[in-house]
């Protein structure tokens, strides 16, 4: 990505929070990004939805890079999936840009974390974790590890639990809760028996 790229997608991100999606133009990112109609236009074709698809995909770029490189290094599975989990936790928290989207603009940013982003989000983390875990498990299990373990990150953190017994951003108390769900989720699938 370019420079003047990167430049515009600051733009956006910076409109965004000032008005929420809905009320961003492309006038708007343009001005702000120093730009001129035309230039914006010619490197994100297909105006404001490419344009806010395209914010989506950088973010969550970084995203999973900084989860990569808190991940590396790490030998074990539980303390592979722990870190994982706990680091994506406290990123979500973190995320200021997120927390003024999910208030200025809560459906549509919802739905990027659910319903539309949710392939988007699970295809980054297959592609992120699946080859940090692989050397532990076969390829499915460590797919439908990666699989369940971001849906459930991405739904603790749209409703965390309220009665102060798990916090998926702390690592003892994440460790705790994951020991028996990697257990299960890990555990070969039982072969029928065939009928004498």
């Amino acid at each position: 990505m370019s420079a003047l790229e990167d430049r515009i997608l600051d733009a956006a991100k910076l409109c965004c929070e000032r008005w929420g999606v809905a009320k961003v133009t492309i006038d708007d990112v343009a001005a702000t990004a120093g730009v001129s109609r035309a230039t914006l236009y010619r490197l994100f074709p297909g105006g404001k939805d490419v344009l806010f698809d395209a914010l989506r995909v950088r973010e969550l770029n970084e995203f999973f890079a900084v989860l990569q490189a808190e991940v590396d290094g790490l030998d074990g599975l539980e303390d592979i999936v722990v870190r994982a989990v706990v680091v994506a936790t406290r990123e979500l928290r973190a995320d200021q840009h997120l927390a003024l989207m999910l208030a200025a603009a809560p459906g549509e940013t919802l739905g990027q974390l659910t319903v539309d982003g949710l392939p988007r989000i699970i295809r980054m983390a297959t592609v992120t974790l699946t080859p940090m875990v692989r050397p532990f498990l076969p390829e499915a299990t460590a797919r439908r590890l990666i699989d369940i373990l971001a849906r459930l990150t991405i739904s603790y953190f749209l409703a965390p639990s309220d009665d102060g017994g798990l916090d998926l951003g702390d690592e003892i108390s994440a460790r705790a809760f994951l020991r028996p769900v990697i257990a299960v989720l890990t555990t070969p699938e039982p072969t029928a028996d065939p009928i004498s």
